[in-house]
């Protein structure tokens, strides 16, 4: 997975990151969009409010899955 321009690979890598983001900031997420753009890739677009520089920010988690598994994910603007 890739998120803030730095990718992260393995479980342990991939659960020290989501420890790391769930307790660094205080933010507020909304979906405000989600599609299919093919069989096995998605994009959800979430709205976050909170104490991280700027405060405000809409990302694009862009992923793909394999046997029903996230295979790949990026976080981007």
């Amino acid at each position: 997975m890739t998120d803030d321009g730095r990718t992260y690979r393995g479980a342990a890598a991939i659960e020290q990151w989501l420890n790391r983001s769930a307790s660094e900031f205080t933010y507020t997420i909304e979906l405000t969009e989600a599609q299919q753009t093919d069989p096995t890739h998605y994009v959800a677009t979430h709205h976050l409010e909170g104490d991280f520089p700027g405060g405000v920010v809409d990302l694009r988690y862009q992923f793909s899955l394999r046997d029903d598994l996230i295979e790949r994910l990026v976080i981007e603007p």
